[in-house]
């Protein structure tokens, strides 16, 4: 669970940095900070939906070697 929150800290920072730097405004890095980790979190549960669907059956049915 500390790997989770300090990534999220770091992903929180990183968003705010990033946007603050090109746009100069607190505000808009706050709202960016806080907006697209939560949209790609959404995102990222929907890519584990379809994973979870696809993905597997799709690895099972490669060779090993295929992946060294």
């Amino acid at each position: 669970m500390t790997k989770t929150i300090t990534f999220a800290i770091m992903h929180f920072t990183i968003a705010f940095a990033v946007t603050y730097l090109i746009t100069g405004s607190f505000v808009l890095g706050g709202l960016i900070a806080v907006i697209e980790p939560a949209v790609n979190t959404v995102g990222y549960f929907f890519h584990e939906k379809v994973w979870q669907k696809y993905g597997k059956a799709e690895l099972a049915a490669k060779p090993l070697k295929y992946f060294i």
